[in-house]
């Protein structure tokens, strides 16, 4: 089962990632310039909302119970997925390098990592 630490080791493989925590202690953010990603945990459960294509987003939404709106962000671009053991590890990780890629994407040329 993909877990906290897994995902948060993930997401600071992403080039250029750094780990902030400007909700509190326990709202593991990661940005590259621009958030890709947060990590959070309630009641032992991991959950990480991450950005999303808001086609995409409806379709997982579909497949997955376990994968929801992003709970406090822009419904239309942000899931929320639930580390519960119900998503593969490989689909959770696919989501985590997409939301980075649509964050660089979106960042001035100027300011986006050297490597895509």
């Amino acid at each position: 089962m993909f877990n906290f630490q897994q995902c948060r080791d993930h997401c600071l493989m992403q080039l250029q990632s750094v780990e902030d925590f400007p909700f509190g202690p326990d709202v593991y953010v990661y940005k590259v310039g621009k958030i890709f990603a947060i990590l959070s945990e309630q009641d032992g459960i991991a959950r990480v909302n991450l950005k999303c294509d808001p086609a995409e987003a409806v379709m997982l939404r579909d497949i997955f119970p376990a994968i929801t709106p992003g709970y406090h962000m822009n419904k239309q671009h942000w899931n929320t997925v639930l580390l519960d053991g119900s998503v593969p590890e490989n689909e959770i990780k696919r989501q985590i390098d997409n939301s980075y890629q649509l964050i660089v994407k979106s960042l001035p040329k100027a300011k986006r990592p050297l490597l895509i």
